[in-house]
């Protein structure tokens, strides 16, 4: 029996999925790709299985800017269960060591301020980074643990949002390559009792927050009354995370021009910096960065048949 080959539609935008506790990013982006049929797909970078939230998806020719978008500052809630440490600094990982819980609402506040600002991580052996092409949580599964250089992270926010009992929630707004799991180990170790992740909501990332998300389930419901085309409507334009960005409108000759790979002159260009570029129609074709000379040299561009 021959198997047809399924024809994937080129498509471009971008998802706000709401992402699922227990999938990991990737198993996200490949059923709403598949939802989709979507012929390029990518990420803004991994949630833990146990995180859901704000999990911005690209596709067709907003892959071209998803590395912006890795780079924005996030946001999140946690729940700290304080006492129990475990391997993976989450729920998911085996229990390492229990203590007894002697923390107050005030202990907690007090000891927030040495988290806030630029501070040092280690990252946790269970996460995605790779050591000589291997990333490190399967080193980990296999008993290994190697040495990590501390990075250089900021917390722009970091408040109690209550505590009770053995369970303490926070909210954070950081850079990228914060590891909330590690932050709240760190936190618990200060407290003297230890802690670890119980739940972790990405509530913002980037520009996009938790009130523009839609859920796995909405997305199949309309599938399953549409099909793929009743997809398209959650498609947010593919430069929708570079809203802040200054915006510039070329004429019909400087966009052939520019689209060609040529640095073109605008009038109302910044003095530096990177900038969004419409054609004459209004269009969105590409991102452009502003050279020495004040012309605007393009950087990414849209396929002119996208």
């Amino acid at each position: 029996m021959v198997q047809v080959k399924r024809v994937r539609r080129n498509v471009s935008g971008i998802i706000l999925l709401d992402k699922p506790r227990g999938f990991t990013s990737n198993a996200a982006l490949q059923k709403v790709r598949w939802l989709l049929n979507a012929e390029k797909a990518g990420h803004t970078g991994s949630l833990d299985p146990l995180a859901t939230g704000v999990l911005p998806l690209c596709f067709g020719e907003a892959t071209k800017f998803s590395q912006y978008l890795l780079d924005a500052d996030k946001g999140y809630e946690a729940l700290m269960q304080l006492g129990v440490t475990t391997t993976t600094a989450d729920a998911e990982g085996e229990v390492l060591q229990r203590r007894e819980v002697k923390v107050s609402a005030a202990d907690i506040e007090a000891a927030l301020p040495r988290f806030r600002g630029q501070i040092e991580q280690i990252p946790p052996m269970y996460s995605a980074l790779k050591r000589d092409g291997q990333p490190l949580y399967k080193l980990a599964r296999a008993g290994e643990v190697v040495e990590r250089e501390a990075r250089s992270v900021t917390i722009a926010r970091l408040e109690l949002l209550g505590l009770e009992g053995e369970q303490a929630r926070i909210a954070v707004a950081c850079s990228k390559g914060t590891y909330i799991r590690t932050l709240v180990e760190d936190l618990g170790e200060v407290l003297g009792c230890g802690a670890h992740v119980i739940e972790l909501r990405r509530t913002q990332a980037g520009p996009f927050d938790l009130a523009q998300t839609v859920t796995l389930e909405e997305l199949e419901a309309a599938h399953e009354q549409g099909g793929n085309e009743a997809i398209d409507r959650f498609l947010l334009p593919s430069d929708s995370g570079l809203q802040h960005w200054p915006l510039l409108q070329f004429s019909e000759h400087s966009a052939y021009y520019w689209l060609h790979g040529q640095p073109v002159r605008a009038p109302e260009a910044p003095k530096f910096g990177m900038v969004r570029v419409q054609d004459h129609n209004g269009r969105f074709i590409g991102i452009g960065e502003v050279s020495e000379d004040g012309r605007i040299a393009p950087r990414r561009l849209i396929a002119t048949s996208a």
